[in-house]
């Protein structure tokens, strides 16, 4: 794990974001250099607008960067086509969001299955039983054949981790994945991306949760679009 850590696996260097707006340019994210080792447990704070999601989804290779250059563990990802970005991001990212966007006419167990479905990454008489293994490690298996709706919004959030996990990508990126949860419930889930890092993931949350600050590793501020402090390491 050491050797795993004093290894830069994301590094972006001088990222900039420009968004057409009807008064011009709006620049999301200005001349951001970042560096995050592999198995930290991260934190992105700031304020609304500040550009954090912005930097998300430039690192999940959801959008590109307007200038500057991304580099995930040797991969330039800036400059991967549109369907080479599809199938790199289906394999090596994992995404929790804050509403967890659960498909609610399919089962618990279908919707861990989806990104193994839309990846092809597992053997198709093989995804249900991973989907029940990866409920087991988030807790809450006994859900499997339940619809979403049947379940807390703790236990939906659990799902949706298990869902990141899918194709065992080696970066797990949240936005805000507490933001509607109780504080109890928000202490477990916060204790599951730990858990994960310690077991080798590379995990990216967005919060605002300060009294989570200890958990992390390490911690970024952004305000308007840039990084303002160095990063803090617990």
């Amino acid at each position: 794990m050491d050797s795993m850590q004093n290894r830069s696996f994301i590094e972006l260097k001088d990222v900039s974001k420009i968004f057409p707006v009807a008064s011009g340019q709006f620049r999301a994210l200005k001349n951001v250099d970042l560096s995050i080792c592999q198995g930290q447990l991260v934190a992105i704070t700031g304020k609304s607008g500040s550009g954090k999601s912005t930097l998300l989804n430039i690192i999940a290779g959801i959008d590109k960067p307007t200038e500057g250059s991304v580099n995930i563990n040797g991969i330039q990802v800036e400059k991967l086509s549109e369907s080479e970005l599809a199938s790199w991001r289906g394999k090596n990212i994992g995404v929790v969001f804050q509403f967890f966007q659960l498909l609610p006419t399919l089962t618990i167990a279908e919707n861990v299955m989806l990104p193994m479905d839309f990846c092809n990454t597992y053997p198709r008489q093989e995804r249900k039983a991973r989907a029940v293994s990866l409920l087991e490690q988030v807790n809450i298996a006994e859900q499997a054949d339940k619809l979403p709706s049947a379940l807390s919004g703790g236990q939906q959030q659990r799902v949706a981790i298990a869902r990141a996990l899918a194709n065992d990508p080696s970066i797990i990126i949240a936005d805000e994945p507490t933001g509607n949860l109780d504080s109890q419930t928000a202490d477990s889930i916060f204790s599951l991306f730990k858990s994960l890092a310690q077991a080798g993931k590379t995990v990216i949350i967005v919060t605002h949760e300060k009294e989570f600050a200890s958990t992390f590793e390490t911690s970024f501020s952004i305000a308007d679009g840039a990084v303002v402090n160095k990063p803090v390491t617990a």
